[in-house]
């Protein structure tokens, strides 16, 4: 059990006087008061500030010769109130943050210390964070279409239930399965009337993701996120080839919004012949909450293929979720094609929920 002392007539001036909390301000000492968590020494701090603060602010005044009284200090207090509250909140964050470092896929994090509930979806931009170790998370598409014209060719597409299982195995680290349990397409050639159909399993794609920081505390995450899509297709809804590539998605803490960034490179079979070309893309997503749990949010998407003569995909996303309880989210959107190489359309629906 770690302890936290602090002498009973000290007192700790926040960030707000620029001070940080490796380097607290003491008035003085006395008797010693003991701790055995951080949780407690935060709870005393919080009920003592405001006499403490007066006097400090009364001591201060007297000093430079002013005569004190009790309003002159008022303006002070919320800003000492304010700063208090952010140092106590980053003192806790990051006593979590090394608290959850034991824990792994068979001894899983507890409640009280779980992150809020991220996912890599509905969004093409892949999150930064992980799943907390010794957790399951299931994301998922109920259903998806998509449309596509081009050249006299109208194809559409249907999944349902496409997902992501996850699995938190230790604080950092996470592996993944995503499945296309169903796909089914019709393919119309506009010149001729022909008309094709096909329907089947898709492919299943292994990854794993890494938070390389940001995970628990900072104002800004990492992480790596390779992968391997292996051909399980069924009746050609698939193109039978080994696929793979790497994923870098970035977060930064705004207040009151959702900001990330992913870029993206994928080795592909080639169109025409045997041969595997680069692909990369990049995407950044902002969102922000509209309604108490209902939040809206918007994407560009932007993927350049190495390929001779393949045009380059454009799409802008919209979406929103609802939080319906800490560990389940919905949501509902469409990606938007702007380029001809793109998609139309494709509207979706689905959810996130973490067990």
């Amino acid at each position: 059990m770690s302890y936290f002392e602090l002498h009973e007539r000290s007192f700790l001036v926040t960030k707000c006087f620029g001070l940080s909390r490796n380097h607290p301000f003491v008035i003085s000492s006395g008797p010693m008061w003991r701790f055995k968590s951080l949780s407690e020494l935060c709870v005393r701090l919080k009920s003592d500030w405001r006499r403490r603060a007066s006097a400090w602010v009364a001591r201060g005044l007297k000093r430079s010769n002013e005569v004190f009284h009790p309003s002159k200090a008022a303006w002070m207090l919320p800003c000492l109130a304010s700063g208090f509250s952010g140092f106590a909140a980053e003192m806790e964050a990051e006593q979590a943050a090394a608290e959850k470092w034991g824990f792994n896929l068979f001894r899983p994090t507890p409640a009280r210390l779980l992150r809020e509930l991220s996912a890599d979806r509905p969004d093409k931009t892949d999150s930064p964070y992980t799943v907390d170790a010794g957790h399951f998370q299931l994301e998922m598409d109920v259903a998806n279409y998509s449309r596509s014209a081009r050249e006299g060719v109208l194809t559409e597409r249907y999944q349902a239930a496409p997902m992501n299982l996850k699995a938190g195995v230790l604080n950092r680290l996470d592996l993944q399965l995503v499945i296309e349990p169903f796909i089914a397409e019709r393919i119309e050639n506009r010149s001729t009337g022909v008309v094709m159909h096909r329907s089947g399993m898709g492919d299943v794609t292994p990854r794993f993701k890494v938070n390389f920081w940001g995970n628990d505390t900072g104002s800004t995450a990492l992480a790596l996120l390779p992968f391997v899509k292996l051909p399980a297709n069924q009746n050609g809804v698939g193109n039978n080839s080994v696929e793979g590539g790497v994923k870098l998605p970035f977060a930064v803490k705004v207040p009151g919004w959702d900001v990330a960034l992913m870029s993206e490179y994928d080795l592909n079979r080639d169109q025409a012949g045997q041969g595997h070309h680069l692909e990369i893309a990049n995407s950044v997503s902002v969102g922000h909450k509209v309604y108490k749990r209902l939040s809206l949010y918007g994407e560009f998407y932007g993927r350049v293929s190495m390929e001779q003569d393949a045009g380059w995909i454009g799409t802008v996303d919209t979406w929103l979720t609802w939080q319906l309880t800490p560990n389940l989210r919905l949501d509902g959107g469409a990606y938007i094609g702007v380029t001809r190489a793109a998609n139309d359309l494709q509207p979706f629906m689905g959810l996130t929920w973490r067990f």
